[in-house]
């Protein structure tokens, strides 16, 4: 049985414990606020570019003119995947839901006989991966979701994935991350960049359009902007759902300590009590002696 110095010692560490994981719930409820803001924000603005881009591809499917990022390499052989997680844990299963939907996609691929990459874009999801994948790594970008989401980010990762792809290096990327929900719901998500996916809901629109230039031209520059526009959503959603899911983490943390603490504290004046009738039972034992 612990003395009652130990059980003090460890009630004491656990109070230490439950004020950081309350002040850390309170940071990460503030930062969700404006998280949300942004990723909500976006929504509109990328499905809007992308419902655009997709009545162009489907006009244009079968064209000879088609930019290769619609049409792709005309292969299926090297896939590249995007991993988006968060730079910090303490955020519950939010990075491993995404590592392990990475690692199943990986493992299906190469049942299929495809060649698989990486690119981590979060420093967690690559911490976890290089224990097994490390060799299918290519890309690393950290320290972005530490400090906040900008398009600047976005564009230089898509930037990244548009030279690789016209390098040859891929023939498909998809990317991988987790959707805002709400504060305890992230929906894991996976995506087709390159070449372009076109939705059902999208290509059965029926609205009549006319494009000047001509629709090849339009693609041309609008699919390397597209491209930069579904990276900042997702990694605008990959944000929210990490401050929703800290401070559900940090939540069910703080009130954990307080039931330990409770634990303790009762287990502590059971310790007390005995340690005083056992004084008490010494003394009266020793007057009765004398």
């Amino acid at each position: 049985m612990p003395s009652l110095k130990d059980l003090r010692n460890r009630i004491d560490s656990v109070k230490s414990t439950r004020k950081i994981t309350s002040a850390m719930k309170m940071v990460a409820a503030a930062k969700l606020r404006r998280a949300q803001e942004q990723a909500t924000h976006a929504r509109p603005f990328a499905e809007g570019m992308g419902r655009m881009v997709a009545n162009l591809a489907t006009a244009m499917a079968g064209d000879a003119r088609a930019p290769r990022l619609m049409t792709g390499s005309g292969k299926d052989e090297r896939h590249l995947i995007v991993v988006v997680t968060a730079d910090r844990g303490l955020c519950g299963g939010f990075n491993t839901t995404v590592v392990r939907e990475t690692r199943n996609r990986v493992r299906a691929l190469r049942s299929e006989g495809k060649q698989v990459e990486l690119m981590c874009v979060g420093r967690k999801g690559a911490d976890a991966l290089r224990r097994d994948l490390n060799s299918l790594i290519t890309d690393r970008v950290t320290d972005v979701m530490r400090r906040g989401v900008r398009f600047d980010d976005a564009k230089e990762v898509a930037t990244k994935l548009r030279q690789k792809f016209e390098a040859g290096e891929f023939d498909v990327c998809t990317i991988i991350y987790n959707r805002f929900v709400s504060a305890i719901t992230q929906q894991i998500t996976v995506r087709q960049l390159i070449p372009l996916a076109i939705e059902e809901e999208h290509s059965s629109s029926h609205a009549l359009y006319e494009f000047e230039p001509d629709q090849a031209q339009i693609l041309e520059d609008l699919l390397p902007r597209n491209l930069a526009i579904q990276t900042f959503r997702a990694m605008l959603e990959s944000q929210a759902g990490e401050q929703g899911a800290r401070m559900t983490a940090m939540d069910n943390a703080t009130r954990n300590a307080g039931d330990m603490i409770d634990r303790l504290t009762l287990t502590y004046n059971r310790t007390r009590q005995a340690v005083i009738t056992s004084e008490l039972i010494e003394i009266i034992s020793g007057a009765e002696a004398l």
